[in-house]
């Protein structure tokens, strides 16, 4: 019955979000929840019963989020406690715009940008700051200063040299355009009102219909028993939480709140344990069938189905997340970890009778993978089939309050999310008022001397930067807007250069200094930071290996012949294992020396990078590696013996 509480106060956690989050009293409480409720009553209604026009849907999106984001979150330590004046003065600058807009709609949409009146400029600059103030409360200063950035550009430009120069826009035409569909109201925000908020939606379903604690415990009952089980709970339990959460770094303080200590109580060094859920909770985004937003976002910009990003995404994921599991099994092995004791496991056969627990997943997977259904339906749909799997128990039923409380808590977990698009949006709109996305392009095509695996190197490191500093969606969007065309023009297939960009925005979450779930995952644990964060890249190697090879070789994305995407899945599956045992230095049972890990690592390469003869040279050198690790392990024994 412990664990069971444990599990269920998981959800409450990650409900609040909250160590960054106000507490109310009662009337403050109640405007929360009831605000909450009507933003995705509202989303809702206008997603399944009446679609409205853009610049009043997308607009009420920001409108409702920054409302409950300067309620809540708190500008400064000194008004955690209460709502300061300031706040109320933040939201009347979101409000007041909005309702301005409203107003003069009609001859609004043609002004802005091209020929605005003083109240038109005033109004967008109220809206701008408004914006930016909610960024850098839910995400950080890195944002807001990158997007302030930006905006400055767009003013000075013309004084800046080489590729960089452009005419410059007067401050304006400058607000008056992000203050649009072009900008603040453009792609990410329709991103996060139209799909995003439907799987947030989701989320809060997921953990209150009991869905969320049927995922540990079916991870306890099939894995928990092996060497190692903690960890591989951690593992299972994070990837399913994680493929319907936009953030690694809650990924983390929700599921690590109850893997963490676990594996600590089963002997796991304490920045081993926070380093094995910040990469499982990190590679939740690259999992299908949800990947966070960044991949709706994606399908977006590319203008392909979402079942398409989804399809290309699924061998990658799965060579990441073998690499853990295989890491953490070695790990387990080599230093004598066992499984948890037999009274802290569910009884396996009691949980798979629950196994239509996963009735939500498979509704979502159906709807999205094999009905090819919009986004909205099959999120929707997923969301009913929470509600009818709660009914199988008394203690996870949903009534009416228990659905509205969903609701609320959903509107809650979305407003991340609209502060990271909002601002994604202004560097967005910059770029495109400017040019310099195409600019961009010529850069680093001149850095990159016409060399396609330099240009992918710089790339990365581009986008590993970005993504220290903000959250996933909104690096992968700026680095989608000036980055994969420049690696487009050098040969590299659309989907696949868009991948490779959002790839190294996920893993900046585990690559040091700045290391977000790496820190989330080090605050529970209580261990170093660095310590886990460098760990953390260590078990998720594969990651940084993979978007490389897809690159080359789009039958990685399951592109092209049958038998090239078999013989790629294969031999990569294999690679993967090869480079788990390299990084371990443990083989088949036995513990192996520096020589025989170099040669795993090189034959794992050559059988992730696709291509016969790459597969032939890794086959052979693992099997080199194989025979000369049971020649030394032979001769190392015979020494004892003698």
């Amino acid at each position: 019955m412990g664990k069971k509480e444990k599990t269920l106060d998981l959800g409450k956690i990650k409900d609040a979000d909250l160590i960054r989050t106000r507490e109310f009293g009662k009337f403050g409480t109640w405007l929360i929840y009831i605000v909450g409720a009507v933003c995705s009553l509202f989303h809702l209604y206008c997603l399944l019963i009446n679609p409205i026009d853009p610049w009043y849907f997308r607009g009420m999106h920001v409108v409702f989020l920054a409302f409950l984001c300067f309620l809540l979150y708190p500008g400064w330590q000194g008004a955690a406690k209460k709502v300061h004046f300031v706040d109320y003065i933040f939201i009347l600058m979101i409000i007041i715009p909005f309702v301005y807009m409203v107003i003069n709609f009609d001859e609004w949409i043609y002004r802005v940008g091209v020929m605005p009146t003083t109240w038109d400029t005033i109004i967008s600059l109220m809206f701008v700051i408004a914006i930016l103030e909610m960024t850098r409360r839910t995400t950080g200063l890195a944002l807001s200063i990158i997007a302030t950035a930006f905006i400055l550009y767009g003013y000075f430009g013309s004084s800046l040299p080489g590729l960089f120069y452009h005419r410059g826009y007067s401050w304006p035409r400058i607000f008056t355009y992000l203050f649009s569909l072009d900008g603040i109201l453009g792609l990410p925000i329709f991103v996060s009102a139209a799909y995003v908020y439907i799987f947030v939606i989701f989320g809060a379903f997921l953990r209150s219909s009991g869905v969320g604690a049927y995922f540990i415990q079916f991870s306890n009952a099939v894995v928990g028993w092996a060497r190692g089980g903690p960890a591989k709970v951690a593992i299972i339990s994070s990837s399913l939480f994680g493929t319907v959460s936009g953030s690694s770094a809650a990924n983390v303080v929700g599921t690590g709140s109850f893997t963490i200590p676990m594996m600590k109580s089963m002997g796991y060094k304490p920045h081993f344990a926070g380093a094995v859920e910040a990469v499982a909770s990190t590679g939740g985004q690259i999992m299908p069938p949800v990947m966070g937003a960044g991949a709706f976002l994606m399908a977006e910009i590319l203008g392909v189905p979402y079942v398409k990003v989804l399809i290309a995404a699924i061998l990658p994921a799965a060579m990441y997340y073998l690499a853990v599991y295989f890491m953490v099994d070695f790990e387990a092995a080599k230093t004598g970890l066992v499984g948890l004791p037999p009274d802290r496991i569910p009884n396996k056969k009691e949980t798979l009778k629950r196994i239509y627990m996963f009735f939500p997943l498979a509704v979502l997977v159906y709807y999205i993978a094999i009905e090819m259904a919009s986004i909205i339906k099959a999120g929707t749909l997923a969301v009913v089939g929470c509600i009818a799997v709660s009914w199988t128990s008394k203690e996870t039923r949903m009534g009416l309050k228990k659905i509205i409380d969903s609701l609320a808590n959903g509107a809650k977990g979305a407003i991340e999310m609209a502060g990271t698009c909002a601002a994604a949006g202004i560097v967005i709109g910059i770029i495109s008022q400017t040019g310099i996305g195409l600019k961009f392009a010529t850069i680093l095509l001149e850095y990159s001397k016409g060399i396609l695996p330099l240009a992918l190197f710089l790339s990365m490191v581009v986008a590993i930067i970005l993504g220290m500093g903000m959250p996933t969606t909104a690096a992968y969007a700026i680095c989608a807007a000036v980055i994969t065309t420049g690696l487009i023009k050098l040969g590299a297939i659309p989907i696949a250069a868009h991948l490779f960009v959002f790839y190294f925005a996920c893993i900046s979450a585990i690559t040091p200094p700045v290391a977000l779930a790496a820190y989330a995952g080090a605050a529970i644990a209580k261990a170093s930071p660095n310590k886990v964060g460098f760990t953390a890249m260590k078990l998720g190697i594969a990651a940084f290996i993979a978007p490389y090879m897809f690159i080359f070789n789009p039958a990685m994305l399951f592109m092209g012949s049958l038998t090239d995407i078999m013989l790629v899945a294969v031999t990569a599956l294999l690679g993967t294992f090869a480079l788990a045992c390299g990084m371990q230095g443990w083989l088949l049972g036995r513990i192996v020396g520096i020589p025989i890990r170099v040669l795993l690592i090189a034959g794992a390469i050559m059988l992730i990078k696709p291509g016969v003869y790459t597969d032939m040279a890794g086959a052979c050198i693992l099997v080199a590696a194989y025979f000369l690790s049971r020649f030394f392990s032979k001769k190392q024994a015979d020494t004892q013996t003698s």
